[in-house]
């Protein structure tokens, strides 16, 4: 399945790095969530993508958007990787892949000529009404976070 633009997110349950299960119904009547999908703690792009969001969380707060991250990292990693980074929003465990496999974003990756299943870096921005509205696949990092926050601040004018 492919979550399109425009469309119903699915929900989800998955647990968070405290072992405290977190719902995207848990969010309904938030102006936004950021849902991004990315491959691996403690890895250069995904820290330089997390550290980003963290620099501009007190943006996404004033906009009433909640930031959630989703890895098939376990919740000791996604714990140790909040601490060694001061980040100040949720880490979700998506060890089956279920969830990234829902969203559209668990693919057939090449690295270096091997071919493995991973996730594909992606971000969702999904309305307070559960509706996706807009998603950027294959994300590159620079400038990313910018071009999020940007994006909601424009939808909420």
């Amino acid at each position: 399945m492919t979550v399109l633009e425009g469309q119903q997110a699915p929900n989800f349950t998955l647990k968070n790095e405290q072992g405290e299960l977190v719902s995207l119904a848990d969010y309904i009547g938030k102006k936004s969530v950021v849902l991004y999908f990315y491959p691996k703690d403690m890895t250069p792009g995904c820290t330089t993508e997390a550290c980003d969001f963290r620099d501009s969380h007190s943006d996404f707060s004033d906009l009433n958007t909640v930031i959630l991250g989703v890895s098939p990292d376990d919740e000791k990693r996604h714990e140790k990787f909040i601490e060694k980074h001061g980040l100040p929003f949720s880490l979700l465990v998506d060890e089956n892949h279920a969830v990234a496999e829902t969203y559209g974003v668990w693919k057939l990756k090449k690295m270096y000529g091997r071919e493995y299943m991973g996730i594909e870096r992606t971000t969702f921005i999904i309305d307070e009404n559960g509706v996706v509205i807009k998603e950027w696949r294959k994300v590159r990092v620079k400038g990313h976070i910018e071009e999020v926050l940007t994006y909601i601040r424009e939808k909420g004018e």
